[in-house]
């Protein structure tokens, strides 16, 4: 036990009290050990230099004037903030460390290294100031923390450079634009035995997802080697998502999301030279590989949720695995301080008209479009070029960037993940950002007009050209109830969490086809079948995107079920209605590798397409790794509220022969409570309603669909397009008269289109009918949930 007390304090006897004196991050780790150990949360041992002890270092070397007199410089703008910086930081690393507290340091080292000796004994040294991640204050990535220090001179040289980062430019401009006194933000430094995470990986891990808020989700970034990669941008990670209300639940596996990132580089520890550790390239097989398994991922999602119930808010860390024991370590722990301290009550939707052309994609950061002129740099200090609302193109950004950053419209990174210091500044900032952008610095051009889009879903976008915008604001407060249920068509699992605020009352209609489409993209024959593949292209395409999978049609099945997962997730516990695919057959050949795989037709509308494709020996064993995807679904990540939909069900015979199907792969109607509905867009749906409520649980009403061939009109006639009506009366009598049957049997009816959006009298009409539930875009659903409060009212009005 170190004697010096006031100097030096192990972090098992620290408590969330005691930030004044060692700072957040060391707090945060005391308390953790001390209060979550039950919950069987490691966390490296290690000590804390008190804030005592950077007073006394300041004292020592009569440094407080020193410092408050460069800080005034600045103030006055007599000097730069790069040469007041410097000019303090020169001052701290140049001065001598006090005896007192060297020797307490040099103690506790030789304590916690133990019989292993100081030599050998490798320690991570972290800066924690003393006010940061106060709800008013997010100091993240402005002190600086130092990896693989080994013996007592190099353990004192770090803990005085870590004083001296509590002057780097960005924590001192950030202090000065927040109103801090510089003299009373305190350093603490934390020394921690170090986790071999440079043999496996780390990473960083939120509570909560970092571009919506949605609080369903634990997110994790990983990447192979030290952390630093990962929280200074220098990779593209692999992300990982779980699903916290199922967490608790031991025979379930709720990993709604892998992704596997490039991970091109990794730090491990240095052999000789000056620098304690190295960047190196990652080996292309480690590459290939996720960091994390499963039940890694799920150890990792309970302690953030441990974490967070502990502290009652929302939690930013920063994991270890041990490569030589295979532990996993939580080695920091702080407040999430963006999306938790947003105010709820309206979203933003936006609308890009006349898109350009598509220079570049990455990870979309943030939930906005920003338009402006491109400017690369390569370096912070070329800042003083830099434009008051340009898009600012780069690498990656380190703290120094922050006073550019500032200045851009939007942010386009080459590299890093949404843990990145990026992500984080640009989150704080409110900016659109792109990043792990690869090729960006060639595909855009210094003094190109583009548009930045981070609206559109997980992925961000830049097209050429300023686009026109279209804003949409959609206010959450005083929506009225509605007892007809309101329901959201969504496709786009990484568009999903944007509207979780959103009151509605489930999906009632997934897309599964933009999933296949859009993720995948790869026809699922071709993954049965990949020998009959001829074409090269395709199989080099084929082989690019099945990267890691010893089993290609894996690939399909994992794709697919954690898209439906993310979007089933985002309206838990409310039904989310799957269609299974409904692809066209000239569709489906447009797929990778699907040519082969799919006939010519004449009228592909009114061919080969939904329910007959699902018995069909040409595509069986396409439509069983769909099932193969819902089982997972529900069965293996635990979303019990995928409802299962059947599109274009011609036949009373094609609907048995599609159950049969359905139960051959385990999903048998009414066990484990599985419903199966089916698309209403036939007249033999409607005619026939009575038998087909005997096979289904509920008919979605395809409006589309049913208008066109009620009334024989293609729909995308131009020609036609004044006879294309949803409110020609035979087509509401159709309806009518489904909804009446299906009710006579207990059977729901909805209706998914853009009718009711459009037209308040084609709501009101549902209404009357009776109508369950209407799904509309999540962009419609203000105008269509007031349409039909006004239509309950009219309708209890003329009873």
């Amino acid at each position: 036990m170190p004697e010096h007390t006031d100097l030096v304090r192990w972090l098992s006897e620290l408590g969330a009290d005691d930030v004044a004196l060692v700072g957040g991050k060391n707090a945060s780790l005391g308390d953790m050990i001390q209060q979550l150990r039950q919950a069987g949360i490691a966390v490296p041992p290690g000590f804390a230099v008190t804030a005592e002890g950077y007073r006394l270092f300041l004292e020592h070397n009569t440094l407080h004037d020193r410092i408050s007199e460069q800080i005034d410089r600045f103030k006055r703008d007599e000097q730069e903030l790069h040469e007041v910086g410097r000019a303090i930081r020169d001052m701290i690393r140049g001065g001598d460390v006090p005896d007192d507290l060297a020797e307490a340091i040099r103690r506790s080292y030789r304590e916690l290294a133990g019989e292993q000796g100081t030599d050998a004994y490798a320690v991570a040294v972290r800066s924690s100031a003393t006010a940061e991640d106060l709800p008013e204050a997010s100091f993240a990535g402005q002190q600086e923390t130092f990896l693989n220090i080994r013996g007592e001179d190099d353990l004192i040289d770090a803990t005085r450079r870590c004083f001296a980062s509590l002057f780097t430019d960005r924590a001192i401009a950030y202090r000065e634009n927040h109103g801090f006194d510089h003299m009373k933000v305190l350093l603490s430094v934390g020394v921690q035995k170090m986790v071999r995470s440079d043999k496996a990986g780390s990473g960083v891990m939120f509570s909560i997802d970092t571009e919506t808020g949605f609080p369903g989700v634990i997110l994790i970034n990983a990447a192979w080697g030290l952390g630093e990669t990962v929280v200074q941008g220098m990779v593209d990670p692999d992300e990982y998502m779980a699903f916290k209300p199922l967490l608790d639940r031991e025979d379930l596996q709720p990993v709604i999301e892998k992704k596997l990132g490039a991970k091109a580089r990794k730090m491990i520890y240095a052999e000789g030279g000056d620098e304690p550790t190295a960047l190196v390239d990652t080996p292309d097989d480690e590459a290939a590989r996720f960091v994390l398994e499963d039940h890694e991922i799920l150890q990792l999602s309970r302690w953030a949720c441990a974490i967070e119930d502990h502290h009652g808010q929302p939690m930013d860390m920063e994991w270890a695995k041990d490569g030589e024991t295979g532990e996993l370590f939580i080695v920091q722990a702080r407040p999430e301080t963006v999306q938790s301290r947003r105010a709820a009550g309206a979203l933003k939707s936006y609308t890009i008209k006349d898109k350009g052309e598509l220079l570049a994609t990455g990870l979309s950061i943030g939930d906005a479009v920003a338009a402006g002129k491109v400017v690369k740099l390569m370096s912070a200090e070329e800042g003083d070029r830099f434009p008051e609302g340009g898009i600012l193109v780069t690498t990656m950004t380190d703290p120094d960037w922050v006073p550019v950053m500032k200045r851009a419209a939007a942010i386009v990174t080459e590299h890093g993940g949404r843990t990145s210091h990026a992500a984080i500044v640009s989150r704080e900032l409110s900016l659109p950002a792109v990043v792990g952008a690869t090729g960006a610095l060639d595909a855009l051009e210094d003094g190109r007009d583009v548009t930045v889009s981070c609206a559109e879903g997980d992925e961000g976008f830049v097209y050429d050209g300023i686009a026109e915008v279209e804003v949409t604001e959609i206010s959450l407060e005083d929506l009225p109830r509605t007892h007809t249920k309101v329901m959201l068509n969504l496709a786009n699992p990484g568009a999903s969490f944007r509207w979780w605020q959103l009151p509605a009352d489930g999906v009632g209609l997934a897309r599964m086809e933009f999933i296949v489409g859009n993720q995948i993209k790869i026809h699922p024959m071709a993954l049965v079948h990949y020998d009959k593949v001829e074409d090269q292209e395709a199989r080099r395409r084929i082989d690019e995107l099945t990267r890691g999978y010893a089993d290609k049609t894996a690939y399909f099945v994992e794709t697919l079920s954690r898209g439906i997962a993310r979007i089933a997730a985002s309206r838990w516990p409310d039904p989310v209605i799957v269609r299974m695919s409904d692809f066209k057959t000239n569709e489906y050949a447009q797929l990778i590798g699907g040519r082969p795989f799919e006939p010519h037709e004449e009228t592909p509308m009114l061919g080969w397409r939904g329910a007959s494709r699902y018995y069909s020996d040409e595509y069986r064993d396409g439509f069983a790794l769909e099932c193969r995807a819902i089982r997972h679904v529900r069965d293996t990540i635990g979303l019990s509220n995928v409802v299962v939909m059947v599109p274009f069900c011609r036949t009373l015979e094609e609907a048995d022969r599609v159950l049969e199907e359905f139960a051959r792969h385990g999903l048998k109607r009414g066990e484990g409570g599985l419903e199966v509905y089916v698309m209403c867009e036939i007249p033999s749906n409607v005619i026939l309603a009575e038998e087909f409520s005997d096979r289904f649980d509920g008919f979605s009403i395809g409006s589309n669909d049913l208008t066109q061939l009620v009334l024989g009109v293609d729909r995308d006639s131009d020609r036609l397009r004044g006879l294309f009506d949803e409110r020609n009366p035979a087509v509401t009598r159709m309806i009518e008269m489904v909804i009446r049957l299906a009710h006579k049997h207990g059977r729901k009816v909805g209706l998914c289109g853009q009718a009711p959006s459009d037209r308040p009298e084609f709501a009101e009409f549902l209404v009357r009918a009776g109508i369950d539930s209407m799904s509309v875009t999540p962009d419609s659903f203000l105008t269509v949930k007031t349409h039909v409060a006004e239509a309950e009212k009219h309708a209890e009005a003329a009873e």
